[in-house]
């Protein structure tokens, strides 16, 4: 069984998250919270599996308590919102650089036509990240404070020049938000090529989650726009509900094409455009989330003669995307999130 500790301020959510949670013969409710203190408190003596975290709670928000729970009892937790205040957003990305590992919208209500999905989803993602062991490996950030770097892979990509490569296309899902953080903090304030970003994140969370990136990171971020030129040092990520990709200018096109792998944005459609556009002058990330979006797409990349990277098993929050990719050879070098920020760096030498 899978035991969960739902925290959650409206008693009347906090029953219907219950309910739909107990609705699984494999996951066990065994406490609530009505605020951040008394999770504190219930983490030390029921020691949950998992952890469903409301973020505006009144005496202790969802903010502190991950943050204290990560720093003492490290747990899984998955932030659940139903509620897209832009103050909100913001505490929900503090709790995800304070370890928090998942942000899902609450299940809309019985008699919706999306409460099948977005329910299936909740459980997915709670039987998922039971199986995440939450260890230090990660120095859940401080404003300011960056895990330090592991030992540097055997080999390295050969220098290209600015001409040589057009643009960085990165796909992450679940755990993506942090190793997102990471590799665009330590990219240079002068690094010459855009950066194309589809991240499976909860539909109202997209414009929140790119303002607090820009403003953690230091790296210009944006919401994508139909038939903007890419500029060089910035990142562009997919706007709720649209595929994004290049046209043959280099423009960037987005699309309500269908889902694929169930996403749109979806990975794949990223890692097909360039690959189509670009061919060898483009790199490709891989990164961490369940699934397999964007690991066939991104051994067509390799194919053309583009440069692949996925990242390594050892920091993947969920090896699933990269992990495939890896089983299809789709990746030139597996690699955790701060050397893949290197690479990128270390790619690119100024004529």
């Amino acid at each position: 069984m899978i035991n969960v500790l739902i925290v959650e301020d409206s008693p009347v959510i906090r029953e219907f998250l219950v309910y739909l949670l107990s609705s699984d013969p494999e996951i066990c409710v065994i406490g609530t919270a009505s605020n951040g203190e008394e999770a504190f408190e219930a983490v030390k003596r029921k020691k949950p599996d998992v952890i469903t975290m409301d973020i505006n709670m009144p005496k202790m928000d969802g903010f502190e308590a991950t943050r204290r729970i990560m720093e003492t009892h490290p747990t899984p937790i998955i932030i659940v919102s139903g509620v897209w205040d832009p103050k909100e957003v913001e505490t929900t990305f503090r709790a995800v650089e304070a370890g928090a590992l998942a942000v899902l919208s609450r299940p809309v209500g019985i008699g919706h036509p999306d409460h099948e999905a977005t329910a299936w989803d909740l459980i997915q993602t709670v039987k998922v990240m039971s199986e995440v062991k939450v260890v230090r490996r990660w120095a859940h950030l401080r404003r300011g404070k960056v895990a330090p770097a592991p030992p540097p892979p055997t080999t390295v990509p050969s220098p290209r020049s600015p001409a040589d490569i057009k643009l960085v296309a990165i796909g992450a899902s679940t755990g993506g938000p942090i190793v997102l953080h990471t590799i665009l903090s330590e990219l240079p304030t002068d690094f010459p090529l855009p950066v194309l970003i589809v991240q499976h994140i909860a539909a109202g969370f997209t414009q929140g989650f790119v303002e607090w990136l820009a403003q953690s990171s230091g790296f210009p971020v944006h919401v994508a726009t139909y038939g903007e030129d890419p500029l060089p040092g910035h990142a562009y990520v997919a706007p709720d509900g649209s595929h994004m990709g290049v046209d043959r200018g280099g423009r960037i096109i987005l699309s309500h094409d269908e889902p694929e792998n169930s996403m749109r944005p979806s990975v794949s459609y990223l890692f097909r455009s360039v690959a189509y556009v670009h061919e060898k002058r483009a790199v490709g990330v891989l990164l961490t989330g369940m699934g397999k979006d964007g690991a066939e797409e991104l051994k067509m990349m390799k194919d053309r003669g583009a440069l692949t990277i996925a990242q390594d098993r050892e920091t993947s929050v969920v090896y699933g995307m990269p992990g495939e990719a890896v089983n299809l050879d789709a990746a030139s070098y597996m690699l955790p999130p701060e050397k893949i920020a290197e690479v990128l760096t270390n790619l690119i030498k100024k004529g």
